[in-house]
């Protein structure tokens, strides 16, 4: 049985398994016979993938086998003659080779000077990456700033346009305003002359229709 059909059947085993736990006051033999049945399938199909070298596939099965196995209870699985898998052995070390002396040994000259170190070559390296990168993001930096700077300058130079714009707007109004007084005022005194020779137009109108009147009934 593959793998795959053995991790079915452990997931539809666990169902029956939980089922039962759920319900085993009840039903004390309920599925008792369905998961023998398949825990007995699970552990020959493990013991069959450990054949095929398929080491990984069936370490994952055991693991589940024991779980269910568990889960199903150490004097019931006895009963039922399933036994415990035991892990895979360790593979041995390889030997060790033998070691084969040199046939000769070569010495080199003394000096005072320290040994150049090996990795210093590669630690210069990493600082002058680091410092390149560090240069190419001060220059990114600097380019960003540059942008926002003339940014700035150009947003400055909107506001100053619409400031005098602004300025000219408050002209016209303070304009517009001082010659809607003036005829206001002008208004006012029309109205007040009106009212202080209204009277005299009005004896003037009643005269110039007595004077018809007499005209029209002499006639």
């Amino acid at each position: 049985m593959s793998a795959a059909k053995l991790t079915s059947l452990a997931t539809s085993t666990l169902s029956l398994l939980l089922e039962r736990q759920r319900l085993q006051a009840s039903h004390p033999t309920l599925h008792l016979q369905t998961i023998s049945t398949n825990l007995h399938k699970i552990r020959d199909g493990v013991i069959v993938l450990r054949t095929t070298s398929d080491d990984e596939a069936a370490e994952s099965l055991r693991a589940h086998y024991e779980r269910l196995r568990g889960m199903f209870g150490e004097e019931a699985a006895e009963k039922a003659g399933l036994h415990t898998i035991p892990p895979p052995m360790p593979p041995s070390p390889p030997p060790l080779a033998e070691r084969v002396p040199s046939p000769e040994t070569t010495y080199e000259p003394y000096t005072d000077d320290p040994p150049p170190d090996p990795d210093e070559n590669g630690i210069l390296m990493q600082q002058r990456q680091m410092m390149d990168a560090q240069d190419a993001h001060l220059d990114h930096l600097s380019s960003s700033i540059g942008r926002q700077h003339h940014i700035s300058l150009q947003i400055g130079d909107e506001l100053e346009v619409h400031t005098g714009l602004l300025d000219a707007l408050d002209t016209e109004l303070d304009s517009t305003d001082a010659r809607m007084s003036s005829a206001r005022r002008r208004l006012e005194r029309v109205a007040q002359g009106a009212k202080r020779n209204g009277s005299t137009v009005t004896i003037g109108l009643l005269i110039l229709i007595l004077l018809i009147l007499i005209v029209v009934f002499k006639t």
